[in-house]
């Protein structure tokens, strides 16, 4: 009998805590994600940084085939600076897939925006619904984070397809990247980046431009702003210049499924 009740309890537990119990087992050292920039076009590389092991550990990716002359558009969006709209735009005219990763302000605040990005074939990822570091927060606290945004956008689309992470701020540890691969995201990092965030310090489309096409790379994740306005005015010569390279653009379903190159180097 006091066996059976034991199991019971046991079953009660592993019921109310969808995290794995072993959760604390993992480092929860912070990494601020980091990468030797391309060079004469050279692949990214993240070989020198200490978290680079794992990266492919769970299974996480910020480069895709370097064997391609293929690129992945990501944005980041925490909020609404009126480009966005722009931005889709020229995605549409351009027929480029891109991915979109919001938080939960920028769900509340534009939902018109995020159902254009769905109804146009692009994909929307998790940023978390308060966009904390991940690694400050608990385990449940993280997981809500994670949830509140899934099911915002689930109730906001009817999609059911929202399995891609990018950690806010770019901070992670082993223990966030174990816990968000078990609740069934896949960590999405970046190989091509600039300051473009800050929106009082904004320099011209041509100086996003030259950022952009300085660090291109094949197979580069490319992580942009869409709060940016130089960004917006710079992407359709972006995508026009990049494609008479040779370059084509994919959505990160075709990354992730084609079984790429993802490696750490």
């Amino acid at each position: 009998m006091k066996k059976l009740l034991l199991i019971g309890i046991v079953l009660l537990i592993s019921v109310a805590l969808p995290i794995s119990a072993s959760a604390t087992q993992y480092e929860n050292k912070p990494y601020h994600w980091g990468f030797k920039k391309s060079k004469n076009h050279q692949p990214a590389s993240i070989a020198q940084e200490p978290f680079a092991p794992l990266i492919p550990k769970y299974e996480s990716f910020f480069i895709g085939n370097i064997e391609e002359k293929e690129l992945y558009l990501t944005f980041d969006n925490g909020y609404e600076n009126g480009y966005t709209e722009k931005v889709l735009d020229v995605l549409l005219e351009k027929k480029v897939p891109a991915a979109f990763f919001v938080t939960g302000h920028y769900l509340k605040d534009q939902p018109h925006l995020v159902k254009r990005m769905v109804k146009e074939g692009h994909t929307v990822g998790n940023h978390s619904w308060h966009h904390p570091d991940l690694t400050t927060v608990s385990d449940a606290r993280l997981k809500e984070e994670l949830d509140k945004v899934k099911s915002e956008y689930e109730a906001l689309t009817g999609k059911k397809d929202m399995t891609y992470l990018r950690p806010p701020r770019g901070i992670f540890s082993e223990r966030t990247l174990a816990l968000s691969k078990q609740l069934g995201y896949t960590n999405v990092f970046w190989s091509l980046a600039y300051k473009d965030w800050e929106t009082d310090n904004q320099k011209g489309w041509k100086y996003a431009y030259d950022k952009i096409m300085q660090q291109v790379h094949p197979g580069a994740i490319m992580l942009l702003h869409s709060v940016s306005k130089d960004n917006a005015e710079a992407l359709g010569k972006v995508i026009d210049d990049l494609r008479k390279q040779g370059y084509t653009f994919k959505s990160l379903d075709a990354l992730l499924f084609d079984d790429p190159m993802q490696n750490a180097r």
